[in-house]
């Protein structure tokens, strides 16, 4: 044990003093998200508006003129949208509650008939499987019904509570606002007055960071979109009921790593076929799998690059980060898992976190950028030819 410790423990000191930098980061924005939750918005509405703002500066109306122009139209937008969004989910929601318990005698009833078909069919089968089946079905269905009960309602709790996020929101608006006018003054003061260290370190997260993650969630929200609008059109056409709140939620779901639409639709289908409605289970299915093509297909084209983190790594990430930060962990989790990849791509953590001794064949080296490393850095030659020099009086001899 001794030589283990003498071999690793600079390895692990550097490790620990990573994780622990993390969590500072991580704790740190918790908690002035907890306290200051319209300052950050109103940085995401200030990125929002300021292009329309621009544009109508740029054609001669004042600035001050133009961001209000701008700010009133986002805000007649994004909160026409959240009011009406707002009702029908709640409408919708309350109905599915509602119906729950509905849902769970009529899939009862159906297992019941089965396993009395199975009892009729095959009269070898002891008594008792028929009393223990429909124990276990009954427990399930109990179950599956409490859970989805429980996530209904507190969703609803979600919308009902959603005037805090309003009052912050109202806020944030008027926090971009000011911005949106100041924001010269403030670039000039960020310029003269940072430290370059910390200028470095932004244009790295500027260029390594958000660039990336910028165009990830735009792809994202363009696959999403393309998600909700054709489950949505698929469900009005079956004449499905609460097809905007189901459409939401698949949606929602195909954001996530390693769940997506399959997570709202399997349960769905299963339900539909045990209950005996085969014909809306097989377009269901058909649905289903239209929308996973649909996402293959689309998928290479919209997003291009991707941001090199495995979807396990991101999930795994966000899961903890939630658990311990909550809403504030799962803004910022994917900035530092993306940022954390690009550390280790630009070399910085292999500079950072000292090898232990005598435990490679050859010293680690870092990733380069290039076609020659994993990081994308082309290859030097391995025998480079000087370049030749032409002798005076040679060269091309001219046409006559």
């Amino acid at each position: 044990m001794l030589t283990f410790y003498k071999k690793y423990w600079r390895t692990a000191f550097d490790i620990a003093l990573i994780a622990l930098t993390v969590y500072l980061i991580m704790f740190a924005f918790s908690y002035l998200y907890n306290i200051a939750a319209p300052v950050f918005l109103s940085f995401i509405i200030f990125m929002i508006i300021e292009p329309l703002a621009k544009r109508l500066h740029k054609l001669g109306i004042k600035k001050s003129i133009a961001t209000a122009i701008s700010v009133l139209f986002f805000t007649t937008i994004i909160l026409g949208a959240f009011a009406a969004a707002g009702i029908v989910l709640t409408k919708e929601i309350t109905y599915l509650i509602e119906m729950l318990p509905q849902y769970q005698q009529q899939i009862g009833e159906q297992v019941a008939a089965i396993t009395s078909f199975l009892t009729d069919r095959y009269e070898s089968l002891p008594p008792d499987v028929t009393e223990n089946s429909q124990e276990i079905i009954n427990r399930i269905t109990t179950w599956g019904a409490g859970l989805a009960t429980g996530f209904l309602t507190g969703l609803t709790r979600f919308l009902t509570s959603f005037s805090s996020f309003l009052i912050n929101f109202g806020i944030g608006i008027v926090l971009a606002y000011f911005l949106s006018i100041e924001i010269k003054d403030w670039r000039r003061t960020a310029a003269d007055k940072t430290p370059k260290t910390f200028k470095k370190a932004f244009f790295f997260l500027k260029e390594n960071v958000f660039k990336g993650i910028g165009i990830y969630l735009k792809a994202q929200f363009k696959l999403i979109s393309v998600t909700f609008v054709v489950i949505l059109a698929a469900l009005l056409i079956l004449r499905v009921d609460n097809a905007f709140t189901i459409a939401l939620l698949a949606a929602i779901f195909d954001l996530l790593p390693l769940l997506g639409v399959s997570t709202v639709f399997v349960p769905w289908i299963v339900y539909l076929f045990i209950v005996g409605q085969t014909g809306l289970a097989i377009w269901l299915t058909v649905l289903l799998l239209v929308v996973l093509i649909t996402r293959q297909v689309l998928e290479p084209k919209i997003t291009g690059d991707s941001l090199g983190v495995s979807a396990f790594t991101m999930l795994v990430f966000i899961i903890i980060s939630l658990s311990l930060f909550g809403i504030a962990g799962l803004i910022i989790s994917p900035v530092l898992v993306i940022l954390l990849k690009a550390l280790y791509t630009q070399g910085y953590l292999h500079r950072w976190i000292r090898a232990p001794i005598n435990e490679y064949d050859e010293e680690p080296r870092p990733p380069q950028d290039g076609p020659g490393g994993p990081g994308g850095a082309a290859a030097p030659e391995a025998h480079p030819s000087p370049t030749p020099r032409t002798p005076p009086g040679s060269g091309p001899i001219p046409a006559e």
